[in-house]
């Protein structure tokens, strides 16, 4: 049973930063490409980030580039995201995903606020 735990949400200022983290379960996690979506209040989920089941590519939507950085250590089946000079507009319940299975997990809250 796939199981996917994301924590490290919290309430930050502009500029400021947070790390997400998720811990994945269930399935073999070193063999997937795992990505990072959000969904912000009244919006459409939208992916964040991706990466590599090795970790050596990344990909990153034109919102968050240069901002956020993903990564994951297999031997710890977790997933990271990396979030930087963070803004308003980045505020939204952040999901870690394997695109191999239906599973979401609960989401972490992140909270910009000026």
């Amino acid at each position: 049973q796939v199981q996917l735990v994301e924590s490290g949400g919290g309430l930050v200022q502009p500029g400021g930063s947070l790390r997400l983290s998720c811990a994945a379960s269930g399935f073999t996690f070193t063999l997937y490409v795992m990505t990072w979506f959000r969904q912000a209040p009244g919006k459409e989920r939208e992916l964040v980030a991706d990466i590599s089941s090795d970790g050596r590519i990344t990909n990153y939507a034109d919102s968050v580039k240069g901002r956020f950085t993903i990564s994951r250590d297999n031997a710890k089946n977790t997933l990271y995201l990396q979030m930087n000079s963070l803004k308003p507009e980045d505020t939204a319940v952040y999901y870690c995903k394997s695109l191999k299975f239906a599973s979401w997990g609960q989401g972490t809250q992140v909270t910009v606020f000026s």
